[in-house]
């Protein structure tokens, strides 16, 4: 098996999903999935193409609620090119396949070139038998190009043939069957104006609310001489283009897309822009060179091997698909990370939480990415800060959900397909989102040493959201403690008491102690600042030496719930009923979306202890053993390896994992104290996407969030990488499946860091052309290694290093 290559042999109406997401392709700014160029959205396709950012809203009405979407648009469809011999029917593999007429069919997706490639036999009704050889790529060099090229062998027949090509605008946003109820109509088009130039196709439309211009313009050549007619209507253009093949003689149509958008710079108008690029670009080979050498100057920056072919193979899926979404061409664009990357419409392209998943392999790699990404909340900061305005609060409120401009995009209903009744959604209440940009700020200073950002952008972030949850957090005198109420924590299946009418919990121990951390870290930003920037800024935000106190007097004294000996997940989770397990597994089999089945039966997961995914054990995934013993230390409670054992134990057998990140968080946790677990739960999480493991979600987007953390989790937690105090601490701790695992990484400045761990010892070398030494700490040994040398050492199984952490 090659580890660069995901392939799939034969034809399955039934997986064409999951195929289609798995084999998209894109570039950062936009993306399109794997469809074949003949299909069109049927119950067994869906072409998707997403721009980065382009967002649409409409207004909707969910059970009696009126409120509005905002959606990743599905964008016009530049793929359409279909073939047949005079006479017959147009190139179909769906009903070739029923008909038996599919002779072969093969789709392999090159990971390391970024070609998705497709091989075909068919026989048409009349007996004639064809081969066709496709090549697509969505051009990592120039980012508004792609291009596909089709080979047809006409193995025993001669005649004309005829040859399709078009610019498909009807598409709508019907990718997921839950949201098919809903407004999916998100383009207004222009009439179809013919280019003076007979190879160009022009395809100009506008989103509905968002009023954003798109222009997609496809060039067709074909190698032999060709007659062509042009047709167009409303929302669609294309072109027939006839010409003679002879038996055994190859015929090649090449096709070339430009996508435009009014929101791209250094243009006048989206459609004369799409019309040079598709009229000037080279042809397929010279693109795919170019294209090819894009993507090899990323794998170099991309280091990362085990000695395990199929791990292997399916990292490098991950990290293609995640530098696919985000690219060096997102770095301008002003967009965050969708949770389903650029792949489908689930969650409708909303930004989440994700990045804390996702900026710790790009921070050691791609900096300038992992900045843009910061950069994008830091634009919704006025907006962050409206949104505490209208709750009552001083400083920031984040949004779980965010698209466009940073406003809440959570959905306030959601419909249980078990049940078919539309439910209250409370998600909008995981006021932890905030914390968790915070905590990225932080730690992308700490790995970076950027402090140019955290001067301008990266503290006035921090200090906000601090702000916001010390404002937040609410003073109890009889016990002299601060709490905070009204939330959710990362737990979907708790948003609030069984006895109370209204939504919420408190003090939810991941947002308490997270909180605290983010306190600390907020004041240790503003005082890391040069006096002047630290005055100007504490001027412009009217932060007052009282509020200080304020942050330094919650960080002291905020209260954290225990039962049992373990951190408790909220304030009354000790009170909730055990769930029997065993019965429901024994009913229901599959049990991670337990919340749906509960309901299903009238009852409430708010009943149990039972969690969808990691909620307290977040905390010791985000934070190191030492952060997190510090802050419990300094409130005054309990802490050490024996507490976080026993809570670890306590909590792993109530959660189901019903979320992709859960698996990865327990892996992570695992990883230093039971590892043949850790790694059976890595496998399961590594392999989610790839075998849809959850059942239908992955075709409608894959898990960006879980493909990044699997290859994080390799980086830090097997590889043992933190960044602490201006030193690359180092402290593997590999699988046993792994006899040895590569590294590349950029710290600081430094880009030419190579890390080798084996079974038996860890190197670490810095390449020749770095102008200064770079400090790195190995247990109790710290070594300065300069550029050209190298220093390695015995792994040391008897010592057991702290479990590594968020960058």
């Amino acid at each position: 098996m090659d580890r660069w290559i995901l392939s799939y042999d034969g034809y399955d109406p039934d997986a064409e999903g999951l195929r289609e997401a798995l084999c998209t392709l894109g570039n950062g700014y936009f993306a399109t999935r794997g469809a074949a160029p003949e299909s069109s959205a049927d119950g067994v396709h869906y072409p998707g193409t997403y721009i980065a950012g382009c967002y649409d809203r409409l207004p909707v009405e969910m059970d009696g609620l009126q409120a509005d979407n905002a959606d990743l648009v599905n964008m016009p469809n530049w793929l359409p090119l279909a073939f047949r011999p005079a006479g017959g029917d147009w190139f179909d593999p769906d009903r070739a396949h029923r008909e038996g007429r599919l002779l072969s069919y093969r789709q392999e997706l090159d990971l390391r070139r970024g070609v998705l490639t497709r091989l075909v036999r068919v026989r048409d009704t009349r007996g004639r038998t064809s081969r066709v050889a496709q090549r697509r790529i969505v051009s990592m060099d120039d980012p508004h190009l792609a291009a596909l090229e089709t080979t047809i062998v006409a193995e025993d027949w001669s005649g004309p043939i005829e040859i399709l090509s078009a610019v498909d605008g009807r598409v709508v946003n019907a990718g997921v069957e839950r949201y098919r109820n809903l407004p999916q109509k998100h383009l207004d088009h222009e009439k179809s104006l013919r280019p003076s130039d007979p190879e160009l196709l022009l395809l100009r439309s506008t989103t509905t609310s968002s009023r954003i211009g798109v222009a997609v313009a496809a060039r067709t050549r074909v190698s032999l001489p060709a007659e062509r007619t042009h047709h167009a209507e409303a929302g669609w253009t294309g072109q027939n283009l006839t010409t003679d093949i002879r038996e055994g003689e190859p015929v090649t149509i090449e096709k070339i897309a430009a996508v435009f958008t009014s929101r791209d710079r250094a243009i006048e108008e989206p459609a004369q822009a799409a019309l040079a690029a598709a009229a000037c670009a080279g042809g397929f080979d010279a693109l795919l060179e170019r294209h090819t050498l894009a993507w090899s100057r990323l794998w170099r920056r991309c280091q990362l091997s085990v000695d395990h072919i199929d791990v292997q193979r399916v990292l490098n899926l991950h990290i293609f698909h995640l530098l696919q979404t985000v690219s060096e061409h997102s770095v301008d664009l002003d967009v965050g990370v969708p949770a389903r990357g650029l792949h489908g419409e689930a969650y409708r392209g909303h930004v989440f939480w994700d990045e804390l998943f996702i900026l710790p392999f790009l921070t050691m790699r791609f900096p300038e990415i992992a900045r843009a990404l910061l950069m994008y909340r830091w634009r919704r900061l006025p907006e962050a800060r409206r949104a505490a305005s209208r709750a009552g609060h001083r400083g920031a409120m984040y949004p779980w959900q965010s698209a466009a401009d940073g406003r809440e995009e959570t959905q306030r209903v959601h419909l249980n397909p078990r049940s078919g009744r539309w439910l209250p959604d409370h998600s909008h209440l995981q006021r932890h989102v905030g914390l968790t940009i915070a905590h990225n700020v932080w730690r992308y200073y700490e790995a970076t040493g950027d402090t140019g950002f955290l001067a301008e952008y990266g503290t006035e972030i921090m200090l906000e959201i601090a702000r916001f949850f010390a404002d937040l957090a609410a003073y109890d005198r009889s016990t002299d403690r601060y709490g905070i109420h009204g939330v959710m924590g990362p737990d979907e299946y708790h948003d609030a008491y069984p006895e109370r009418d209204t939504p919420g919990l408190d003090d939810n121990a991941y947002t308490n102690v997270l909180t605290v951390w983010v306190l600390r870290r907020a004041l240790d930003a503003l005082t890391a600042l040069p006096e002047d920037r630290r005055a100007e800024l504490r001027e412009r935000l009217a932060l007052t030496r009282e509020e200080i106190t304020r942050f330094e007097d919650v960080a002291r004294k905020m209260y954290v719930p225990f039962h049992d000996g373990v951190i408790s997940q909220f304030d009354g989770y000790a009170d909730l009923a055990e769930l029997d397990w065993a019965r429901y597994r024994e009913r229901y089999g599959d049990i991670r979306r337990l919340d749906r089945i509960l309901e299903a039966e009238g009852d409430s997961t708010n009943r149990y202890k039972a969690s969808k995914q990691a909620d307290v054990l977040m905390l010791f995934y985000v934070l190191s053993p030492g952060e997190l013993d510090d802050i419990l230390r300094e409130l005054g409670y309990e802490h050490g390896p024996a507490l976080a054992a026993r809570t670890i134990d306590y909590y792993l057998p109530r959660t189901c994992d019903g979320s992709t990140l859960s698996s990865l968080v327990h892996a992570w946790i695992l990883a230093h104290t039971d590892g043949e677990t850790a790694w059976r739960i890595f496998l399961e999480s590594l392999f989610s996407d790839i075998t849809d493991a959850q059942q239908g979600t992955t075709p409608e987007g894959v898990h960006l969030g879980a493909m990044a953390g699997t290859v994080d989790l390799v980086q830090r937690c097997h590889a043992g990488i933190t960044t602490r105090g201006g030193t690359l601490n180092v402290a593997p701790r590999l699988p046993s499946a792994i006899g040895e695992l590569r590294l590349g990484l950029r710290y600081r400045g430094h880009w030419g860091i190579d890390l080798t761990c084996r079974q038996d010892l860890i190197r670490v070398a810095l390449r020749p052309g770095t102008t200064s030494p770079i400090r790195i700490r190995y247990g109790d040994e710290d070594v300065e290694i300069h550029p050209g040398t190298s220093w390695e050492s015995p792994l040391q199984h008897g010592r057991s290093p702290q479990t590594p952490t968020g960058l």
